[in-house]
């Protein structure tokens, strides 16, 4: 658990000073916090170049949809294609609805999705989604944007 909580406070250095100040904290998720995340059923995947974790990616089941979370990579391994390869594998993974939460100011991540077919959602159907499969503080849902791809079954 330390190694992914290291990788994604190592990729989420992409973020300081793109989102709101208020919302970026260091360290970006603590440990309990990703000890919290896994308890409510993230499960993560990793990307290892030369025997070493560079990249993860986690899927989470919600009642009638799979969720995309927390998808980082080593700043040393950023644009080397690592988050579309683990993007992809899980992706292999799941039939249905699969949404995805990011910062709207995090065009990068935005970017990614929707080269994979992920389409952004409006604004109205943003915060229903948001308010209905994740728990977060109304600042971030204030900030956020969700994509969303359907998945042939």
């Amino acid at each position: 658990m330390h190694t992914i909580t290291s990788i994604i406070n190592d990729g989420a250095q992409a973020y300081r000073g793109v989102i709101p100040a208020d919302c970026f904290h260091d360290p970006y998720m603590p440990p309990e916090k990703l000890a919290s995340e896994m308890t409510a059923g993230v499960i993560f995947w990793g990307w290892y170049e030369a025997e070493l974790l560079v990249g993860v990616m986690g899927l989470q089941a919600v009642r009638d949809v799979t969720l995309i979370r927390h998808a980082y990579v080593r700043t040393t391994h950023q644009g080397k294609g690592i988050g579309s390869s683990l993007l992809n594998h899980l992706l292999a993974k799941v039939t249905g609805n699969i949404l995805v939460g990011t910062w709207a100011a995090a065009s990068w991540a935005i970017r990614l999705y929707e080269r994979h077919g992920f389409v952004l959602t409006g604004s109205v159907e943003k915060d229903a989604l948001l308010d209905s499969y994740w728990q977060i503080p109304p600042r971030q849902r204030d900030t956020s944007v969700v994509l969303k791809q359907q998945v042939p079954k």
